[in-house]
């Protein structure tokens, strides 16, 4: 049964101060809680700082984009090696900011997310679509290249071992928040796609986050959804309080019964 998974990507916010405080109060508040799992992804810089609080607790701790090169000169760039020498369970890949502002391609999201599984990373792979793709009525052929092309050759049970974000561009950062119905229906797809690529256990087994204005007050509707597993967390990861609550609420969930 797939656990749900609530992750926080605090981007390029938080001086190492800022983060270590909220780190202290996230421990605080959810630092014992074993029903899903909880990662917070600061920036680079924090990561070391945050390795000693969060150790002994249930939060994991996760980067926002590596290299996919273990080594070499590679001016300004972080190895999956690093990531997991500074504490890291988890590394986001292919966040729709870095495809639309870094060029990032599905090749090299794919190669990335190679190099994560080599070195025991846990990859969450971001797919999604735009607003102008949306109305155009795209979105299954800009996930499908997404899912197909940033997951290329990956055998059955390194597939098992990645966790998939589906962020509709066009949600992040703006208040929009695609409907339950809107998010449920594209991650149903996600998984027919993962089951197309390997099989239904497989298919199955993957846990397929949301991530798109993620807030307090949407998070029990989304996550009563069949195939949505948790949720990539952009700017209510920011303070201690929306973060718990988005937990909280996720908890609630399963307690009326989703996972068991």
């Amino acid at each position: 049964m797939r656990k749900l998974f609530i992750a926080g990507n605090w981007k390029m916010n938080k001086t190492i101060t800022e983060a270590l405080d909220l780190a202290k109060e996230l421990k605080e508040n959810v630092g014992e809680v074993s029903a899903l799992t909880i990662a917070i992804c600061p920036s680079f810089l924090c990561l070391d700082a945050l390795t000693n609080v969060v150790r002994k607790t249930s939060i994991k701790l996760g980067a926002q984009n590596m290299y996919h090169k273990d080594e070499g000169a590679f001016t300004g760039e972080v190895s999956a090696l690093m990531l997991r020498d500074a504490g890291c369970d988890y590394v986001i890949l292919g966040h729709s900011e870095r495809r639309q502002y870094f060029s990032e391609t599905n090749d090299l999201i794919n190669k990335k997310t190679k190099a994560a599984l080599k070195h025991g990373l846990v990859p969450i792979v971001c797919v999604g679509e735009t607003l102008q793709e949306r109305e155009a009525g795209k979105t299954f052929d800009v996930v499908k290249d997404h899912v197909t092309k940033s997951l290329k050759d990956l055998t059955h049970e390194e597939l098992k071992k990645i966790v998939i974000a589906y962020e509709p561009v066009w949600a992040i950062g703006t208040g929009k928040t695609a409907t339950p119905e809107q998010a449920q229906e594209v991650h149903g797809y996600i998984r027919s796609l993962l089951s197309e690529m390997a099989n239904a256990d497989v298919a199955q087994s993957i846990v397929i986050q949301y991530g798109g204005s993620v807030k307090p007050d949407n998070t029990k509707d989304l996550m009563k959804q069949k195939d949505i597993d948790g949720a990539l967390v952009g700017g209510a990861s920011l303070t201690a309080d929306s973060f718990t609550a988005i937990i909280t609420n996720a908890l609630e969930v399963i307690r009326a019964g989703k996972g068991t």
